[in-house]
């Protein structure tokens, strides 16, 4: 007992030299007339019996905290909260940086990987900060068509864009967003090109997409892809978010008819055999995030501390 009381009071005094009085690991060894192995044991064995408390005193440790309570919440595998700006409106301001940091990580393996990507503003600002990269290990698949409603490139499909920065192989959706009739959907992805395209995106090991709200502004109807009836049609259905495309409600489920009975998108990959991260952030998302998180549809999230905190509290 006192060996151990003894070995403990080293432990203290080391871990006292390290994080309080700032000493190297050499000058504590000196101090303590110790090896410098010695003193690291003796400032890991303080971290390990509790001797030393650390308490980072920086808001980006209530993001961090944030980012914990989401994951055991939602049971997510990965989530990031970056601070909020409490006088900007924007939706895409801090997790759009957050997001382009992430895919430049993924896209940094060497191990060839399968990244689908969805569309939206905040993805589009996203891939706007990627540096140019050479990976042409990796394969980058749309999960929507590119073509709005007139027959012009729709705005933010990310596909080109992130094919300008990107060396990988891409393979866009050369598909309307939103077919005219189920009809013509099923006549489209019976075409060979489409076919192995949609097979593709449902390998995704990584998969990064944007949550539209489905309120009276919602971007899919601001946009041309949906008329004011059918937004009102989903609406009513209790549909509450969006994501390529496809409309859901509160419980997370796929609204049935309407406009997802012409959606030209690929599925959303499975969340379990691929990660799902979702990029988005505001009050007018958190319907759609919720519904998102609750039913598994993503298991991933970047957003801000406002929508983390009102979000777990929601829960």
């Amino acid at each position: 007992m006192a060996v151990r009381e003894s070995r403990l009071d080293d432990a203290a005094r080391a871990g006292w030299l390290y994080y309080v009085a700032g000493n190297t690991q050499d000058q504590i060894a000196a101090k303590l007339g110790v090896s410098r192995q010695s003193a690291q044991r003796l400032v890991s064995l303080a971290v390990s019996e509790g001797l030393v408390r650390v308490r980072i005193d920086h808001p980006i440790a209530s993001c961090m905290e944030l980012a914990r309570q989401l994951k055991q919440r939602f049971s997510l595998k990965f989530a990031e909260v970056v601070p909020s700006d409490p006088s900007s409106t924007s939706t895409t301001t801090g997790i759009a940086e957050a997001t382009a940091a992430e895919i430049e990580r993924r896209l940094q393996s060497p191990e060839p990987i399968i990244m689908a990507i969805g569309t939206g503003r905040t993805l589009k600002a996203a891939i706007e900060q990627l540096p140019p990269m050479e990976c042409p290990q990796h394969r980058i698949v749309s999960l929507t068509g590119n073509i709005a409603p007139d027959g012009s490139a729709a705005f933010y499909n990310v596909i080109f864009t992130m094919a300008d920065t990107v060396k990988a192989r891409s393979f866009p959706m050369p598909l309307p967003v939103i077919a005219s009739s189920p009809a013509e959907r099923r006549l489209l992805h019976d075409q060979p090109m489409i076919h192995s395209t949609l097979a593709l995106s449902a390998q995704a090991d990584v998969t990064f997409v944007g949550i539209g709200d489905l309120g009276p502004s919602a971007p899919i109807f601001e946009d041309g892809f949906i008329s004011r009836e059918e937004l009102t049609a989903l609406q009513e259905a209790g549909a509450v978010g969006e994501i390529v495309g496809w409309a859901f409600d509160a419980d997370g489920m796929l609204i049935k008819g309407i406009t997802n009975e012409r959606v030209a998108s690929a599925p959303i990959p499975s969340s379990d055999t691929s990660l799902v991260i979702a990029a988005a952030m505001g009050p007018r998302k958190l319907p759609g995030i919720a519904a998102a998180v609750k039913r598994d549809i993503v298991n991933g999230l970047i957003t801000d501390e406002r929508t983390a905190s009102a979000l777990l509290a929601s829960a």
